[in-house]
């Protein structure tokens, strides 16, 4: 029977101390080689040990076998200079030092295959596999070679819609685009990322999200939130296509962020993963918050297409916190389900 209300995280989990500095975003790793290997199976296995022990029902690898969301991907393809680097602003919020496209890209192999392989020998449970989204990806990169935002996009859909096919072939049941750029670039979102998005998942039998959120909880993000106002808008612009486009499930940020929980209307008829855990923040959500947020995004979304969820990763975190926001998540959902079993 399938479950109610079924728990999921948006993607990463803290590394263990001996794999990569702790509470870090791109932390460099502690160990090289085969070790390097051994090191990220056995944290992958940590992680997915940790999510089952708090009940979360969908489960993921906590993206323990790379350094950072977009980056580890592009590593693996041609096409991109790694020692050539310019600064670019990211998400018009912060400058950083990144990688130049150089020629066509292409992908020359299978970038996370293997590690999808190593997951679902380890579990029955429906696993979820995040990779960047398209508009994400270009938007941490210097373009050399197309000069053209949009065909670099279009060049990054099709290789993620390689790698998708392969991860479904491995096993995985949702494939997971994260695209925090489609709350900045809006006219961009609806003129073409949403038809990369769409080019990205063609073909592929299992489910698909994306997840749009307002960005880890590190200072660059806190800051421009302080920017956004009372109420956090920015999913209006792009929610109307995204609930006409292909795409199964809609992952977003609601628990302390001021997005309006009824723009989760102009998402009706799609599934949702209602980011109920805070992850900008070391205080730890209680069960009776994490259903007081799913209690009201029930008021747009059908009970069978809600999704508890964390907002973003949690790579930035201590694993003590991570663990226990994990905890609050399922009892959360946990009560909420109970509340939908009596009623009915």
């Amino acid at each position: 029977m399938k479950t109610l209300l079924p728990t999921s995280t948006a993607g990463s989990l803290p590394k263990p101390a001996w794999l990569a500095e702790p509470e870090t975003l791109w932390s460099p790793w502690k160990l090289q080689g085969n070790e390097l290997i051994d090191g990220k199976q056995d944290a992958l296995r940590i992680a997915l040990q940790e999510q089952q022990q708090a009940g979360v029902d969908i489960v993921s690898d906590g993206e323990q076998t790379r350094q950072h969301f977009v980056t580890t991907f592009i590593e693996h393809l041609s096409g991109v200079d790694f020692e050539n680097r310019k600064t670019v602003r990211i998400r018009d919020r912060y400058d950083a030092s990144v990688p130049t496209i150089v020629g066509p890209i292409a992908r020359q192999k299978p970038v996370f295959i293997e590690d999808a392989k190593f997951l679902r020998q380890q579990t029955k449970q429906p696993i979820k596999w995040a990779l960047p989204g398209p508009m994400t990806m270009i938007d941490t990169l210097y373009d050399d070679h197309y000069h053209s935002r949009k065909q670099l996009a279009w060049e990054f859909a099709k290789v993620l819609n390689q790698e998708a096919k392969e991860l479904e072939a491995a096993g995985v049941d949702i494939i997971q685009f994260d695209e925090p750029a489609f709350n900045v670039f809006f006219d961009e979102v609806n003129d073409w990322g949403i038809a990369c998005l769409e080019r990205a998942i063609e073909g592929l039998k299992c489910e698909t999200a994306v997840h749009i959120c307002y960005g880890y909880g590190i200072k660059a993000n806190t800051d421009w939130k302080k920017t956004l106002g009372n109420e956090w808008r920015q999913y209006e612009e792009v929610f109307p296509k995204l609930q006409q486009s292909n795409i199964d499930i809609i992952s977003l940020e609601c628990h302390n962020s001021r997005v309006p929980i009824e723009l989760l209307a102009l998402i009706r008829g799609k599934k949702v993963m209602v980011g109920a855990i805070d992850v900008a923040s070391d205080t730890i959500e209680t069960p009776q918050q994490v259903a007081d947020t799913l209690r009201q995004a029930l008021e747009f979304v059908d009970a069978d297409k809600l999704y508890p969820c964390t907002n973003c990763g949690m790579a930035p975190l201590s694993r003590e916190v991570a663990r226990d926001k994990l905890n609050a998540l399922s009892a959360g959902a946990a009560i909420v389900r109970q509340e939908l079993a009596n009623a009915n």
